[in-house]
């Protein structure tokens, strides 16, 4: 155990202590007020505050967890080593305020700021600290955290931390489970004058073969990912589609027979979850009828769920999560960019900023979406980024959460080799 001085305990303060100490690090920490308890202690401490008391282990402290709300800060990023820091301060053990600058980052607090959204409504990763200032491609708080171990070390030599484990989280998508299959007359005739418009007669001989039963439809993989599945160590995630057909959300009707057959069969096998519809993300009325309507399916209460998009609307998205006892979040990524949305490859427990509270949501952040390679030309170059970023989690034992849909193991051109890049991922726990 590290035992912590601070002249005010709140609720931030405790909040990101514990999750950098423990979840991170692996060491209990408490905290104390009283400076005589403090100077007395014997074991490893440490004073977070506006001044030092001594010669002690020191972190100057940022206004920032004292504060409620939130505030436009100023932000002036400086360099730590081989990696970036801000909320910086030379007087400190480290150079600067670790906790504040990581509550700041996996709060998601400039998203509560005004910003530029784009066209689906979402954050954008253009707008992110992390991007503007190169840092986007790594798991920073982890990596802040592990030198803080270091520094802790080199201070209180036998002081102990739990070792953690790299280990990986796999997320199945499921906006359609079909591209020809159960889509109705109107939608199928729909889709022939699509295709002849846009002169894709492949596609109108392709539907036809699927329709009569002559060839597998292209999204139902699920077998072959199934078949994985059996071979992981860890459960996969599937995240299914179940809202009403709309302009954004295409999947089939539940009242058709082979789609409830679908989640049932792969619920025998890995953990599903709903993915929210376009409209159940600001509606929770919708997002109610939604997860009663999966769980009628898997007669189990739902626990996981992903919205549609990737969008994230802070912070009443989360609040509906909470108020339906929805126990855990996949969203917390960017569709079109590899990298780490909140700076860390650790879950964290959601911290709702306007009523400056810990919840019980877990936040599980994904590093890289199948769609986010398509923008990188060769196979080779693909495998080099998705080892370079697991090489990037595993020097921190973080947690490597990967997201791809059922159709990225379609034999469509554009998914080709998606199979083998999805091996490398589930495998690397073995390298």
């Amino acid at each position: 155990m590290i035992l912590v001085y601070t002249p005010i305990l709140t609720r931030r303060i405790e909040y990101i202590f514990k999750h950098i100490l423990i979840n991170i690090i692996g060491i209990k920490v408490s905290f104390t007020s009283k400076v005589d308890e403090f100077v007395s202690f014997q074991g490893p401490k440490f004073s977070y505050a506006p001044k030092r008391l001594s010669n002690e282990f020191y972190i100057k402290s940022n206004s920032i967890l004292l504060e409620q709300g939130f505030s436009d800060i100023e932000v002036e990023i400086k360099l730590w080593g081989d990696t970036k820091c801000f909320f910086y301060n030379e007087k400190g053990s480290i150079p600067f305020d670790i906790f504040a600058a990581s509550f700041y980052l996996i709060s998601r607090y400039e998203e509560y700021l005004p910003h530029l959204k784009d066209n689906y409504g979402r954050f954008s990763y253009q707008e992110s600290i992390a991007y503007k200032n190169n840092f986007l491609d790594d798991p920073v708080v982890d990596l802040w955290a592990y030198k803080l171990k270091s520094a802790l070390i080199s201070v209180f030599p036998k002081i102990y931390f739990e070792n953690r484990m790299y280990s990986t989280k796999t997320i199945i998508d499921v906006p359609s489970v079909y591209y020809y299959k159960n889509k109705g007359f109107l939608r199928t005739i729909g889709g022939v004058f699509t295709d002849l418009f846009k002169l894709k007669p492949k596609n109108i001989y392709t539907r036809f073969m699927v329709i009569l039963s002559l060839q597998k439809d292209p999204y139902d993989t699920f077998k072959w990912i199934i078949n994985k599945q059996k071979k992981a160590s860890d459960k996969f995630l599937f995240f299914f589609l179940v809202g009403k057909f709309s302009t954004y959300d295409k999947n089939i009707s539940l009242i058709k027979q082979p789609f409830v057959n679908i989640i049932k069969f792969v619920s025998d096998y890995s953990r599903v979850g709903l993915k929210l519809s376009f409209f159940a993300l600001n509606n929770i009325e919708v997002l109610k009828n939604e997860k009663l309507d999966i769980e009628s399916i898997t007669n189990r209460d739902l626990i996981i769920s992903r919205n549609s998009f990737s969008k994230v609307n802070l912070p009443i998205n989360y609040r509906n999560l909470i108020k339906l006892n929805i126990k855990e979040d996949y969203t917390m990524g960017y569709v079109n960019k590899i990298g780490f949305r909140a700076s860390t490859c650790t879950s964290f427990l959601f911290f709702d900023i306007d009523n400056d509270i810990q919840t019980p949501l877990l936040v599980n952040p994904y590093n890289l979406m199948d769609y986010s390679l398509l923008s990188i030309n060769s196979f080779l170059d693909k495998t080099e980024k998705v080892n370079e970023v697991i090489d990037k989690v595993k020097k921190v034992n973080g947690t490597f959460t990967t997201v791809f849909h059922n159709y990225s193991f379609s034999n469509e051109k554009r998914w080709d080799r998606f199979k083998e890049i999805f091996e490398i991922i589930i495998n690397s726990k073995n390298g």
